[in-house]
């Protein structure tokens, strides 16, 4: 390829401008890839930018190489709950060797069901995979499983943490993980367990540009875009901002399908109409089908988690001392699930609490619009 003959500071540079392969290079075998990021010369750290799965299918498509193979190598998944374990069956699908590991021997079987291999614990994941990707349920867990990678003499390892966690939790990560050597990214993810599944996720990165740039190609294989949005930490911080909207518009969507269903109106009708006007928002074309059925389960976002979610969310406000008022309103209707046994289910059972607030039997036959 005529690339192979430019000098290699200008074939990474052009690498980290169009998500070439070849910036990947690393990531086909353990050893290489031990050094991302210390490896990727200078000039591969191009400007920060938003990259998409059809550009970079247009790339390979205009190279001549078509199919997506060129990029693919080891990855390990650790914490294959609703998010994580979407994403190493996307990785798998997409061509990569997934290792997968979880505390619960359940999600593991589920896993090695689906064709992902699976560790004994998170060290003997990490020493096969030179990059890892960490789903976890709290900040205890993202800590303990940083100590074990951190003390266990590992070769350099890129952590790419994509959890929803106080900033605080992700700062003492990143520093722990640096000082043993290692590479950590702060990278929160946007979207439902259903859009995990369909790849429909995007990824909000911060930390190295470099080591960014060239894991483009992993973040695509499981989710829609990413974006590159500065130092660590940032990523987090503008997932906190995406879920206060998310939290308000899924509460706004039960309350408007409460009303209408309230009013006689046929639900499903509901769905169609509101989703095909100004009134409608992502949260609501994902949720609401599931209000009119009155089915929350399986769940695509737990209400218990959300809670997790939630005390992040407002405890970040609080600390900035910027008022959440509308965030603030929906905190009650989100503990009245909890406090009514709903917190295994969809955080779309929040529709369930204001039918019950205002007397809507959903054992009724609904009134159907002329």
């Amino acid at each position: 390829m005529a690339e192979l003959e430019q000098p290699r500071a200008d074939r990474a540079a052009h690498a980290a401008e169009t998500g070439d392969a070849d910036a990947c290079h690393a990531l086909r075998s353990p050893r290489p890839c031990s050094r991302l990021g210390s490896t990727i010369p200078a000039a591969a750290k191009a400007p920060r930018a938003r990259f998409t799965a059809r550009a970079r299918r247009a790339t390979l498509a205009q190279e001549g190489r078509g199919g997506e193979n060129a990029m693919k190598g080891v990855v390990g998944v650790i914490g294959l709950g609703i998010m994580g374990g979407a994403m190493a069956r996307n990785l798998r699908a997409a061509g990569w060797r997934v290792l997968g590991f979880d505390i619960a021997p359940e999600r593991r079987a589920e896993l090695a069901a689906a064709g992902v291999e699976t560790a004994a614990d998170a060290v003997a994941l990490a020493r096969e995979a030179p990059v890892l990707i960490t789903s976890l349920p709290s900040g205890e867990a993202l800590a303990a499983t940083v100590a074990a990678l951190s003390g266990a003499g590992l070769p350099r390892r890129v952590v790419v943490e994509t959890s929803t966690l106080a900033l605080a939790d992700k700062l003492a990560a990143e520093r722990a993980l640096a000082a043993a050597g290692h590479v950590a990214l702060d990278c929160p993810l946007s979207g439902t367990g259903a859009q995990a599944q369909a790849r429909d996720l995007v990824i909000y990165a911060s930390g190295d540009a470099a080591t960014i740039a060239a894991l483009r190609p992993l973040f695509l294989d499981f989710g829609r875009e990413v974006h590159d949005l500065g130092a660590y930490g940032n990523g987090s911080k503008m997932k906190f901002v995406a879920n206060l909207l998310v939290a308000i518009h899924n509460v706004a969507s039960a309350e408007a399908m409460v009303l209408g269903m309230k009013a006689g109106l046929d639900p499903r009708r509901l769905v169609a109409l509101i989703g095909s006007g100004a009134a409608t928002s992502r949260v609501f074309e994902l949720r609401a089908p599931l209000m009119a059925e009155g089915r929350y389960e399986p769940p695509t976002m737990r209400v218990s988690t959300w809670q997790k979610d939630m005390a992040v969310i407002g405890a970040f406000a609080a600390e900035l001392g910027c008022p959440v008022p509308l965030f603030s309103a929906t905190q009650p209707v989100y503990a009245a699930a909890m406090a009514q046994g709903l917190g295994p289910q969809d955080t779309a059972a929040v529709c369930a609490v204001l039918e019950r607030l205002a007397g809507v039997a959903r054992d009724a036959p609904s009134h159907q619009e002329s």
